[in-house]
């Protein structure tokens, strides 16, 4: 596998994560370069991703993730023309997870993407802050489709300043 395909396979994945806001950031303004960085990077063909390791900051437009740890998954997908193309199916990101957009900043433990459904996870610890707006909770769900987040898990706090 080059190490293009691992990169378009990111760029895929990175166009779904993130919150309404994010969404909008990464799907509406079309294709856009993905650069991810990171500490190491290793490739499992076989098993079908691609796994970044410390220190990862992966950035696309003006959204950005760091993490500990970044995991894609990808899968072969045969076109209408007979081609095939890589897309990213998963993301895993762990250990002090950080999602930057222009309007929000997400963190937490983990996150999981599914790009496929648009859905994003993020657990352990969540924080969200939205200009003065503060949520934190054990877990925050995102549809990026309809653009709903909903914090659940046990305890939710919000903090709510006055403009």
């Amino acid at each position: 596998m080059t190490l293009r395909r691992i990169f378009v396979a990111g760029a895929l994945a990175l166009a779904a994560f993130g919150s309404g806001a994010l969404a909008q950031e990464s799907i509406s303004s079309g294709p856009q370069a993905t650069d991810i960085e990171a500490d190491q990077m290793e490739v499992v063909d076989a098993e079908k991703k691609a796994i970044f390791k410390g220190n990862v900051n992966a950035k696309r437009g003006k959204v950005t993730l760091k993490s500990a740890e970044l995991v894609v998954h990808y899968a072969d997908v045969k076109q209408a023309d007979g081609t095939t193309k890589t897309d990213a199916t998963n993301i895993d990101a762990s250990g002090n997870v950080v999602i930057v957009t222009a309007k929000e900043t997400i963190t937490g433990d983990w996150a999981k993407i599914d790009v496929q459904s648009d859905k994003l996870v993020v657990g352990g610890n969540v924080k969200l802050v939205q200009g003065s707006t503060i949520l934190t909770g054990p877990e925050l769900r995102a549809d990026l489709k309809s653009n709903r987040m909903e914090m659940k898990g046990g305890r939710v706090k919000g903090s709510f300043l006055p403009k």
